[in-house]
């Protein structure tokens, strides 16, 4: 990645341009020509920035963007963005006339939620159905298909069920495929009666992992998240593709070092005085904590990256603050880059990051703030 300004910050978060245009072209040929690809940006785009993300992947010619609330769909349209939007997670019922007026489709998952639409009269609202198929999360059950599609006449709704969709919760082991399989042929029922019924929904099922696995989850649609800023879904889909598929991550979370201090006598350092440091060392200081997103669970374990060699956190991650061990690293000064995440280095990846603080790498990158700098280049 080529060096970017950063002037004025203390921390910032470069998104490499060129790694999600091959992370989206990787999906684009792993699906058929005629299934749309939906591009996840919820939660921040997984920490790469809400609008900028989706600007890169709908000039990249992405069909449908997935996010988790009316409020981040809003947000993409206030900034110009005027690709379809599905809102994945619960809408509020007094959000709903907004998402209409936006053109903004929502998710539909309780008969609760159905009432209410009934109530409201929305002819330009855009629903999609979703199916609990074994999730047992959001979604109608089996026993819900005959209500369902009585409540779903023509004749008597005043909305548009734009899709029909369900979610998978173990398929990202292919070693295990029977889950998976079983709540596609489930799946397949509810697809059928929606087409009896003479309704046309855009189906969708496989995110990431299912969308690589199992071709037969891709129908019209994929909903591709974790992928697109390039990275696994799990270990287990890598070790089964790494030779098939090439993904890049896009992230790498930057800051530089504050303030450098030789210690002869070494000591305790940091709050409650957690690790202590040998004689002579040279430790430095940065300007980052966990209120940035670095997780306190990597207080002395952690490893960031200072002229292409590693550092060693020296005791707790504080608030807004790192401590580490550069006594092996020569010729620093303040203002040297610190890599925190990402790079090439292997100590800062989002996954190895995620096993030393006994987490998912997907919680490592969507919890960095949003109020750090993203700049793509």
């Amino acid at each position: 990645m080529k060096s970017v300004n950063h002037k004025g910050l203390r921390t910032w978060i470069e998104i490499d341009r060129k790694a999600i245009k091959e992370n989206f072209n990787t999906f684009r040929e792993l699906i058929p020509k005629k299934t749309k690809l939906m591009a996840v940006v919820k939660s921040n785009a997984y920490g790469h920035g809400l609008i900028d993300f989706s600007r890169e992947v709908v000039a990249l010619g992405v069909d449908f963007l997935g996010v988790d609330s009316v409020t981040e769909a809003l947000a993409l349209r206030k900034n110009g963005i005027t690709t379809p939007i599905l809102v994945l997670g619960y809408t509020l019922p007094e959000m709903i006339p907004a998402a209409a007026e936006a053109d903004i489709s929502i998710t539909i998952s309780s008969f609760e939620q159905l009432n209410c639409l009934k109530k409201l009269k929305l002819p330009s609202l855009k629903i999609h159905i979703k199916v609990d198929t074994g999730m047992r999360r959001q979604g109608f059950l089996a026993a819900d298909l005959p209500k369902i599609l009585g409540e779903l006449k023509v004749s008597s709704f005043k909305f548009q069920v734009e899709g029909l969709y369900t979610h998978f919760a173990s398929a990202k082991n292919p070693a295990f495929p029977k889950d998976t399989e079983n709540q596609i042929v489930e799946f397949q029922k509810w697809i059928e009666a929606f087409k009896t019924a003479g309704l046309k929904p855009i189906v969708h099922a496989g995110a990431t992992a299912g969308s690589m696995i199992y071709p037969k989850s891709h129908f019209d649609m994929v909903r591709i998240g974790i992928g697109l800023y390039g990275y696994w879904p799990a270990k287990e889909v890598e070790a089964a593709l790494k030779d098939k598929i090439n993904l890049k991550p896009a992230l790498t979370w930057k800051t530089i070092i504050s303030e450098l201090k030789k210690v002869p006598d070494g000591g305790r350092v940091g709050y409650d005085l957690t690790e202590t440091i040998p004689k002579n060392s040279t430790i430095a200081v940065c300007p980052v904590g966990y209120w940035h997103g670095y997780p306190r669970n990597l207080s002395s374990i952690g490893r960031v990256i200072v002229n292409s060699k590693p550092a060693k956190l020296s005791g707790r991650v504080s608030m807004d603050m790192i401590v580490i061990d550069v006594s092996k690293i020569p010729n620093l000064k303040v203002g040297n880059e610190v890599i925190l995440l990402g790079g090439k280095h292997p100590e800062t990846s989002a996954e190895y990051l995620g096993y030393l603080s006994d987490t998912s790498y997907y919680e490592i990158i969507t919890r960095l703030n949003p109020l750090i700098k993203r700049i793509y280049t």
